[in-house]
C-alpha cells in the first residue's frame, strides 16, 4: 500500500464530522514534526487548527485544508461503512474521500517527498488546516489568518486541496470563487378576511412585482473570469396554511453570487434603492457570507497548469464556479490561491469515493508544483 492511500485511510476512519477533528490533525502534525515543521496548535472555540511551517525566510508557499466531513446521513444507504475505508474496483470508499481527506494525505506524502529531495529547499512551505470548513466557518480559516496577520506572517502562494475536479483529475483548476451576499427580506401588509380584499392589504401581491424587477435585473457582465452576478430567489415564505386568511407579512430569502465587477455594499445599495421605489413597509437583513477572489495567470497558476499537464498530460482549465471556500479568507492577505483536488462528482453523497490511482497521480502534482516554486 502506498504512503498517501494508507495516510488517507487512516484519516477516513476518523468520524470527524464538522466541527470535530477526531484525531486526524495529531495524525498529520506527528508526520510534519518528524520532517522538521514547527507547529502551532490553535484552538478557537470547539474548533481544532493548526499552521505548520518549514524554513525561515523566503516566500511562503502553504497547502491549505479541513479535516472534518458532512454527515454520513443514513448509514443504510452506504454500500460500505461510511468510516471503514473500503477500496473496490479501483476506487476508496469513505466519507471525505474525495473532500478532502484524499488531498490531505496527497499534500502530507507531497511534502515529504519534496524534503527527502530538497532537504535545503528555498522559501517556506506551510500547512493552514482546519476543523470547521463545512460547518459554520467562524473558528477556523478565518481565525487563524487573523492569527497569521497578528504575528507578521504572511503567505504568498496557497494550494487548496478542495476536489475542483470534473470528470477526469486536474481537468478544472478553481483560480477564484464568486462572493455570497444573503438577504431576509419582510414585507409588511394588512391581515384580513380574504373574502374582504377592500379592508385587507396583501403582501404577497405587494411584493410580487418586487421580485420581478428583481429578477429580471443585469447586475453586471461578469469578465473574463467571472460569469455575470445572479441573483436567486431561495424561500418565500407567508400566511397561516389556511384558505380565507389574507396573510399581513411575507418573507422572501434570496442570495447573490456575485463577481470581481461588483461589490457587497453596491449590491446592498441598489437593492435598497428599488424596494425603496415602491414605498413599502419593509425591513431587510443583509449576510456577507463571503468575498470573492481571483488569483489570474502567474506563478502560481503556471506551476499548476504544468504539473498536470505532465502528471497527466491534459491542459487544465481555469473556473470560479462552485460555492464558497476558506479561500475566500486567505485571499484577504494578497495570497495568490488556487484550488486543486480531486474529481468531486461523489461529494457529500451516498458512497462517496476517489479514484486510488488519482490520489498517486495528486501526490506527484502537489510535488511537482512545489518543485515549480521552491526549489
Amino acid at each position: 500500500m502506498s504512503e498517501t492511500l494508507a495516510l488517507a485511510k487512516l484519516l477516513i476512519s476518523k468520524s470527524s464530522v464538522t466541527p470535530d477533528d477526531k484525531g486526524c490533525q495529531a495524525l498529520m502534525i506527528d508526520r510534519l514534526n518528524k520532517i522538521g515543521f514547527t507547529v502551532q496548535v490553535l484552538k478557537f472555540g470547539e474548533v481544532d487548527n493548526f499552521w505548520a511551517v518549514r524554513g525561515d525566510s523566503g516566500p511562503v508557499f502553504a497547502f491549505a485544508g479541513h479535516t472534518d466531513v458532512v454527515p454520513a446521513g443514513d448509514e443504510s444507504l452506504w454500500n460500505t461503512d461510511p468510516f471503514a475505508p473500503t477500496i473496490k474496483d479501483g476506487m476508496l470508499y469513505g466519507r471525505g474521500a474525495a473532500d478532502m481527506k484524499g488531498s490531505l494525505a496527497s499534500m502530507v506524502v507531497a511534502t515529504e517527498k519534496f524534503i527527502e529531495k530538497n532537504p535545503n529547499h528555498n522559501g517556506m512551505i506551510g500547512f493552514l488546516i482546519t476543523s470547521d470548513e463545512e460547518g459554520l466557518a467562524v473558528n477556523g480559516t478565518i481565525k487563524v489568518m487573523e492569527y497569521l496577520k497578528e504575528n507578521n506572517q504572511k503567505i504568498d502562494y496557497c494550494l487548496v486541496g478542495e476536489p475542483s475536479s470534473t470528470a477526469v483529475l486536474g481537468d478544472v483548476i478553481k483560480n477564484g470563487r464568486r462572493g455570497s451576499l444573503n438577504a431576509c427580506l419582510r414585507i409588511k401588509g394588512k391581515q384580513g378576511h380574504i373574502a374582504y380584499p377592500q379592508l385587507a392589504d396583501n403582501p404577497i401581491h405587494l411584493v410580487a412585482p418586487v421580485l420581478n424587477r428583481l429578477c429580471d435585473e443585469s447586475w453586471d457582465d461578469g469578465n473574463d473570469y467571472f460569469p455575470a452576478t445572479s441573483f436567486q430567489i431561495s424561500n418565500i415564505h407567508s400566511g397561516t396554511k389556511v384558505t380565507n386568511i389574507i396573510p399581513g407579512e411575507v418573507e422572501v430569502m434570496f442570495n447573490f453570487r456575485y463577481s470581481t465587477e461588483t461589490t457587497h455594499e453596491a449590491l446592498k445599495q441598489r437593492v435598497t434603492d428599488i424596494l425603496d421605489s415602491y414605498s413599502l413597509d419593509y425591513s431587510i437583513e443583509w449576510e456577507h457570507s463571503g468575498y470573492p477572489f481571483l488569483t489570474p495567470k502567474g506563478e502560481l497558476v503556471s506551476a499548476c497548469i504544468g504539473a498536470i499537464r505532465k502528471i497527466k498530460s491534459i491542459d487544465s482549465e481555469l473556473l470560479t464556479s462552485g460555492g464558497t471556500s476558506d479561500g475566500r479568507f486567505i485571499s484577504q492577505m494578497g495570497t495568490q490561491v488556487v484550488e486543486l483536488g480531486p474529481v468531486n462528482e461523489s461529494i457529500h453523497q451516498v458512497n462517496e469515493s476517489v479514484s486510488v490511482e488519482d490520489l498517486e497521480d495528486l501526490t506527484e502534482i502537489y510535488f511537482q508544483v512545489l518543485t515549480k516554486i521552491l526549489q
